[in-house]
């Protein structure tokens, strides 16, 4: 009897999207791979460049609401953090045609009004229990390659696609080929959220 080996699911997920310059290269990295990710896209970048929001939907990607603006959470009143959140469901459905149904907070920070806010909006709030740290002095490609090593099946995993100040997606970009052919050879299945 031949058995086959189900691969086993993991989670891409890019955030701080959509970028004119480093969205469309992961796309193109993805489509050449076959898989898709979920995209965290900041409301105000997705009514920048709602045609690249539109292709990576088309392309079978999920976009999800990473809030309107990026704003730190700690760093605001209630009501303008729930602001923050509904405004950028608001910007996605305006360009999609539906609601997001996923929340990712901003810089990794949740707080309770907002997690509140995205439910109430019919998001789903999702996190991260890997990440490329593809940000800062220690996002170069040879770091972010070795963190994305240790990735194991069912981990939500986290990149970016846009810079937002401080990410290096030019570096996440040189080594995610890389990353998508060991998971097909670790038998690693990319799915969405």
């Amino acid at each position: 009897m031949i058995r086959t080996v189900t691969p086993a699911p993991i989670y891409l997920t890019f955030d701080d999207g959509p970028d004119p310059r480093w969205t469309p290269e992961i796309l193109d990295v993805l489509a050449v791979a076959g898989v898709h990710a979920t995209f965290f896209a900041i409301g105000s970048q997705a009514r920048r460049y709602p045609t690249l929001v539109r292709r990576a939907s088309a392309e079978g990607h999920e976009i999800a609401n990473h809030t309107l603006d990026h704003r730190h959470p700690w760093t605001m009143s209630a009501t303008a953090a729930r602001r923050q959140v509904r405004d950028g469901a608001v910007a996605l459905a305006d360009i999609l045609g539906y609601a997001p149904r996923l929340y990712r907070a901003p810089h990794g920070r949740r707080r309770a009004c907002m997690v509140e806010e995205a439910m109430t909006c019919g998001e789903t709030p999702v996190h991260w229990n890997l990440s490329a740290v593809d940000w800062g002095p220690l996002g170069t490609s040879q770091r972010i390659a070795r963190r994305l090593q240790r990735v194991r099946a069912n981990d939500v995993v986290l990149m970016h696609d846009g810079c937002n100040r401080h990410n290096r997606p030019g570096d996440l970009l040189r080594a995610l080929p890389g990353f998508l052919d060991e998971l097909r050879r670790r038998q690693l299945q990319p799915a969405l959220l």
